[in-house]
């Protein structure tokens, strides 16, 4: 198992810190955690921080996390089974955290034009994936691969038949119902 994953049971569970009354000892193991991790996004959908070890790590929030979640493993999964090299691989999935940890495919992308965007999803939809938030903000570029990539699947659609729709993206306008957490729509 690796340290960030100890550390990361460690705080989740917490109860042997707080228990032997040693709060501080909880302090200190979130600095440690968190200290070699870049906080990549902090949205009303998801908080994601890039670890000291390279990966990514997940969590669902927000209205329709629960559904957000079960798609995004959905889709990673179907991905992978079908030989997508160009999309993250789950390393590691707790349903009832809505957490997820995958491996990294590099850098965000800044600018890509219209064109190379289109063929990007368009690729991906040859291994039966329509991506349904086809924008740049989800398009990597990793230099170990030396391709670009493509991230965030919570909206996918698997193409196949047998397979659950996508959930519908919502948009809430009072932004105070993001803030609540992990609440299902």
């Amino acid at each position: 198992m690796r340290l960030s994953n100890i550390l990361w049971r460690i705080l989740e569970n917490g109860s042997f810190v707080e228990n032997e009354g040693h709060s501080g000892l909880r302090q200190l193991l979130c600095q440690i955690y968190f200290r070699g991790m870049e906080e990549a996004k902090n949205t009303a959908r998801a908080v994601v921080h890039i670890g000291y070890d390279g990966l990514v790590y997940k969590t669902f929030r927000g209205p329709q996390a629960r559904e957000r979640y079960e798609n995004e493993v959905r889709v990673l999964e179907f991905l992978e089974k079908h030989g997508c090299n160009f999309v993250p691989k789950i390393v590691e999935k707790d349903a009832d955290k809505l957490y997820l940890v995958t491996t990294n495919c590099g850098k965000r992308v800044d600018r890509l034009s219209a064109f190379k965007k289109e063929r990007i999803f368009a690729e991906l939809e040859q291994y039966g994936v329509r991506h349904d938030d086809a924008e740049v903000r989800n398009i990597t570029y990793s230099g170990e691969l030396g391709r670009f990539c493509v991230i965030d699947f919570e909206f996918a659609t698997i193409l196949v038949e047998g397979y659950p729709a996508s959930p519908k993206m919502e948009s809430v306008a009072d932004r105070s119902q993001w803030q609540k957490g992990n609440d299902d729509d």
